[in-house]
Parts: structure tokens; sequence; C-alpha cells
């Protein structure tokens, strides 16, 4: 059975994008520590980081480092968090997200997706994306 990530890669449920090519995507978590909190996740569903291939690891790598750094301009923060947790959705992701302290490293504090605003998360996928010179599909403009 494909997971809720394959499903949002192929259409089949809605996801806000920022980034894809034919190896990754990247989309906006429906649960964000803080809005422009995003997920780069391979198109393979590999469960565990840990048994991708070398060369998709330094893929994700290379695209994660792009998108920390359209999240830091995009959003004016010293940082871009990256963390690896892989618990809730049994696909490789890797969490960014703009941040300024440790202490919003803290996924017990996350927005639950009702309680975001659905016009905050346009505007923080539209802010990435502008910084990334993608579409609306994650695709370059």
């Amino acid at each position: 059975m494909a997971s809720v990530f394959t499903k949002i890669i192929n259409g089949e449920l809605p996801g806000r994008f920022v980034y894809r090519d034919e190896q990754c995507v990247a989309f906006l978590s429906i649960e964000p520590l803080r809005y422009g909190h995003t997920l780069v996740v391979p198109v393979q569903e590999v469960d565990k980081w840990t048994d991708l291939e070398p060369e998709t690891w330094g893929h994700l790598n290379q695209v994660a480092l792009r998108i920390g750094q359209a999240i830091k301009n995009a959003f004016d923060t010293p940082r871009a968090g990256y963390i690896i947790a892989g618990f809730d959705v049994p696909h490789t992701h890797i969490h960014l997200f703009p941040t300024e302290k440790m202490s919003e490293y803290d996924f017990s504090k996350t927005y639950a997706a009702e309680d975001t605003d659905p016009a905050a998360m346009d505007e923080a996928a539209a802010r990435i994306r502008q910084h990334l010179g993608t579409d609306s599909e994650g695709r370059p403009a």
C-alpha cells in the first residue's frame, strides 16, 4: 500500500509543493512546527533513510541545503532546522523549518492540521518558491 507521501507525490492527495525533480520532492508539512516547515521526500518509497542508496541520500541533502537557504531567506531567520524523525510516515523524509532557537525543535508543539491557517500556509509556500525560483508544482519557473 502506498504511503501518504507517495499519494501526495502522485497527486492523489493535495500538497503545497515548493520543489520537484526526478528523484525527490519537497512540500509543506500539514502539521508544521512553524509556517514554512517543509518535508524533503524521495520519490522512491523507502521507509528508513539508512536504507537509501548513497546517491539518493546525497541528492536529498543537496536539495535540503538549497531549500534550507530559501527558508532562511524567505522567513529572515538565522537558521533552518533539520530533523530526520521517520516514525509517523514509513517513507523517508527530512524536516526543514525556519528557527531561531533550540526549543523550536519540539514535535509536541506542532500545529494540528485543522489549526493551520490555509492562507498562511499558501503564503509560506509562495515565499519559499520565490526564493527557489519554482512554480506551484515545485518545478523551475
